[in-house]
């Protein structure tokens, strides 16, 4: 008798908290569902809307405001920082290693790389002269490409590609490195180029300046707002928290979408595709660091740099370009063991380097280097495809989108 009254009350507690829990989820979705009149009336209608809260999104916000001031302008972002690789990427204040302007002269014409090399390099000057070098963690410490082998005949072209730039830099942009063994690489480099316009920042000191001006001028944005579909017709979008069943409608004149590789997930037709950087941060090293700069290997895929006395290691998507066209923030064990054999057998031989932390950041990338800054339709314009430089080109594309979308 004990033991059958016992199992009723326990079936009956287990049934009540089954029925508690349906209630006080019922009373969630009816919150989400039933917005207030001030909600309706004050948060839902504006002038601009920008899907994506990176260095484009913020960019593109700040340039309309600021010939708009009166206009409301809403930043919408789906992570409580941006989902991309603004706030992920390694923090290099570069626009193209000798090897990646001679690879981009093999496949593009000349006057489009030279265009190329320009918005990159101009892009760096323009944000460092509107925040400072201090504010964004700007170290002019120059870019270096480690040359193999295989690759140690690009240096044959060095002054043919100085003298292709001479026109966009007052002096010449590669020069070798002489004595390069005393920065204590493998015997496997055979030559270190020197690119004097090039430097490093913080990526997160970058992004809280866009923000404080944003703030500044009356930007608002909502973090936790994914967008689910886009009518680039009458330019009403609908926007989700994790209560899906309930999505939140904005209204807005125009529609920006700056969400880069993951564009295609609110607009199929975009010519882009993702790529995948993997970067890693190792523990506090426990010897010193005989160099200083921000470096290259491999045409530009590898990339390393010391940040707080510690290695920043990433790239290699090229060891395996197909599984890294992906938006999914998951590391590739092939990539991964082939960056930490390039740091323990190349960039400090003969070294033991304890691993900290590992992230990936989600890149696109098209048929052509150029970012796509178009109208989708009279109110929707898109500023994606940056190629992995948002550090570099992020705010002037930002600035031509904002101008864009203010045409129509």
């Amino acid at each position: 008798m004990h033991q059958s009254f016992s199992w009723h009350f326990g079936d009956i507690s287990a049934r009540f908290i089954q029925i508690t829990k349906s209630i006080d989820y019922l009373f969630i979705e009816s919150r989400i569902k039933m917005l207030s009149y001030w909600e309706e009336k004050n948060f839902l209608d504006h002038d601009l809307l920008i899907i994506g809260s990176g260095f484009v999104g913020l960019s593109t916000a700040i340039h309309f405001k600021k010939k708009h001031p009166k206009a409301k302008v809403l930043v919408l972002e789906r992570g409580i920082f941006p989902s991309g690789a603004s706030s992920k990427n390694a923090g290099f204040a570069c626009f193209g290693s000798l090897t990646e302007i001679l690879d981009d002269l093999e496949h593009m014409e000349q006057d489009e790389v030279l265009s190329l090399v320009s918005r990159r390099y101009k892009g760096l000057q323009k944000i460092r002269k509107k925040f400072g070098d201090k504010k964004l963690g700007y170290r002019e410490s120059n870019g270096y490409e480690l040359l193999d082998e295989s690759l140690l005949s690009a240096s044959a072209k060095m002054i043919e590609v100085n003298q292709l730039l001479a026109d966009l830099f007052p002096k010449d942009v590669f020069t070798e490195v002489h004595k390069h063994s005393k920065l204590g690489f493998s015997d496997s480099i055979k030559m270190v180029i020197q690119n004097g316009f090039e430097g490093e920042l913080d990526p997160g000191r970058y992004l809280n300046c866009l923000w404080k001006l944003a703030g500044e001028l009356g930007v608002k944005v909502l973090t936790g707002a994914n967008v689910e579909s886009l009518d680039i017709d009458s330019g009403v979008t609908v926007v989700t928290s994790n209560f899906s069943k309930n999505p939140i409608q904005f209204r807005a004149k125009r529609v920006a979408v700056c969400t880069n590789a993951f564009t295609k997930k609110i607009l199929e037709n975009t010519a882009l595709v993702p790529g995948r950087g993997l970067v890693l941060l190792s523990k506090p090293l426990e010897f010193e660091i005989p160099w200083r700069g921000g470096f290259h290997m491999d045409k530009g895929y590898i990339y390393f740099r010391e940040i707080d006395g510690r290695l920043l290691l990433g790239g290699a998507r090229n060891i395996d370009f197909a599984s890294e066209e992906s938006t999914d923030f998951s590391v590739n064990t092939s990539i991964q063991s082939h960056l930490k054999k390039m740091a323990e057998e190349v960039i400090f031989p003969d070294k033991e380097i304890l691993w900290d932390k590992e992230w990936t950041g989600i890149m696109a990338f098209g048929e052509k280097k150029m970012p796509l800054i178009e109208h989708v339709s009279k109110k929707v314009a898109v500023g994606v495809r940056l190629g992995g430089m948002g550090v570099a080109v992020g705010w002037q594309v930002g600035k031509e989108l904002a101008g864009l979308i203010a045409e129509k």
